[in-house]
């Protein structure tokens, strides 16, 4: 299996900054897709921002000019640079990829799987 861990949550004064990293490791054939969701409190998850594996990127409104995506495609890892935070930025970070998972494997032949998978979450929390 493939999984995601997150790291980098925290607490931060309005106006400061935070760094989010999202590592993958498992049976991985390929990392498509990367990119970070959030959650904040009794708001549905949205996309905050994604980075392809060319490294083509794409962010929501909110976010746009003041966070930055960008991954390491040599340590299968994406990472978030959240810059001028806002109280309203305050929620669960969610990680997540679109991999090509190896199930199966020996001298002659690869089976593998297309999966989206999800990282934990870790809390930001933008408070005076």
């Amino acid at each position: 299996q493939v999984q995601l861990v997150e790291s980098g949550g925290g607490l931060v004064q309005p106006g400061g900054s935070l760094n989010l990293s999202c590592a993958a490791s498992g049976s991985i054939l390929n990392v498509h897709a990367m990119g970070w969701y959030r959650q904040r409190p009794g708001k549905q998850r949205e996309l905050v921002a994604s980075v392809a594996a060319r490294g083509m990127t794409e962010y929501a409104d909110p976010v746009k000019g003041r966070f930055s995506i960008s991954r390491d495609n040599a340590e299968n890892t994406v990472y978030l640079r959240m810059n001028s935070l806002k109280f309203e930025d305050t929620a669960v970070y969610y990680c997540t990829a679109d991999v090509s998972e190896i199930v199966a494997s020996d001298s002659d032949s690869l089976e593998y799987r297309d999966a989206e998978v999800w990282g934990q979450g870790t809390l930001v929390t933008v408070s005076s």
